[in-house]
């Protein structure tokens, strides 16, 4: 059957030993484990250690023998397109160095995401064209074509040598973020180690169906992140899921920083969109079609739930995501 973990980035509160007991108690046996971008390396600071030491390789993976917990994939979300030098040259970075970290601990799936560029040539920002009505912006979208089939190329003939499959996460924001978009990724590159990750929530708020997709996809979908959203209907009929009430936060504040100048911005207040808790947005029936199709496609992917219902603690979360998907595996007899 599919197997079920849990991405570490809720539990960079606690200990790499710590993450892996809580993970232990909830009843699953993986730990995808973040290892840059956005991100800090909180439970694996000393990559570059392990890509040199075979010593401090197997120091890293005796973290995990006897717990019933094994490592689930590596993640290092982020933009490695980015236009600002200071940001793109550090994601772009760790994505290769996540690559061949994950060969050096026996894994052979890197978890990230395409990217978007600048506008232009000399863009200091990122620019994602959300409609391209008019002929400017679809050249737009051809330059950050050019950029991103560079940049993916050599990635997947580095991932290639490494025997590593790079997922993507289908994201808004990123050249790839739909079907069409992942596939003409493919095409233009002419991957072969590089396909999707799987994450429902930002499928959701599109407008898709997750398990469409899934089927559509088929063998370019390499990993899943289980993680639900849940659409607020008195303000979607007034702003629509593109609404950018967001607020800026000042350096008073507590912000987390996403590279460079960069920072996550305070939720819109009446958000047309929230995430939440697997199993708060769709019911376990829905998660059993979702597991479903992902065992057709690989029935060892793993499923790690990726907590961010901000209403819920940590645990408390993770608990509520965990029953779901125990019971939606039930139903579909997996």
């Amino acid at each position: 059957m599919v197997q079920l973990g849990v991405y570490n980035a809720i539990l960079h509160d606690r200990s790499l030993t710590e993450a892996i007991k809580t993970t232990a108690e909830l009843g699953l046996t993986g730990l995808e484990i973040n290892t840059g971008g956005f991100l800090p390396a909180k439970h694996v600071p000393n990559i570059d250690e392990i890509l040199t030491s075979d010593a401090a390789r197997d120091d890293y993976l005796a973290n995990f023998e006897g717990t019933g917990v094994s490592i689930a994939g590596l993640n290092c979300n982020g933009n490695p397109l980015h236009p600002n030098a200071e940001i793109g040259d550090k994601h772009s970075a760790d994505v290769i160095r996540s690559i061949k970290l994950a060969e050096r601990l026996g894994q052979n799936r890197v978890v990230t995401m395409s990217g978007i560029p600048g506008a232009e040539p000399g863009s200091k920002i990122t620019n994602w064209v959300v409609n391209a009505w008019n002929s400017a912006a679809l050249d737009v979208i051809e330059y950050q074509w050019g950029v991103a089939t560079k940049f993916w190329k050599e990635a997947d003939r580095i991932a290639a040598d490494h025997g590593v499959k790079v997922a993507l996460e289908l994201h808004p924001q990123n050249v790839a973020f739909n079907v069409a978009t992942i596939r003409e990724l493919v095409e233009r590159t002419g991957a072969t180690n590089v396909g999707v990750e799987l994450d429902a929530s930002h499928l959701f708020w599109q407008q898709m169906d997750p398990v469409a997709v899934v089927r559509e996809l088929g063998e370019l979908v390499f990993h899943a992140a289980a993680k639900d959203i849940r659409i607020n209907p008195e303000n979607v009929v007034l702003n629509g899921v593109l609404d950018n009430s967001f607020r800026k936060l000042s350096p008073s504040e507590p912000r987390t920083n996403l590279g460079g100048d960069e920072w996550a911005n305070e939720w819109p207040k009446n958000s047309t969109w929230d995430f939440v808790a697997v199993g708060r947005g769709h019911p376990a029936e829905y998660w059993a079609e979702f597991l479903t199709a992902l065992h057709e496609v690989d029935p060892k992917m793993w499923v790690n739930i990726e907590h961010e219902d901000t209403s819920l603690g940590r645990e408390e979360g993770l608990a509520v995501a965990c029953e779901t998907l125990f019971k939606a595996a039930e139903i579909a007899k997996l």
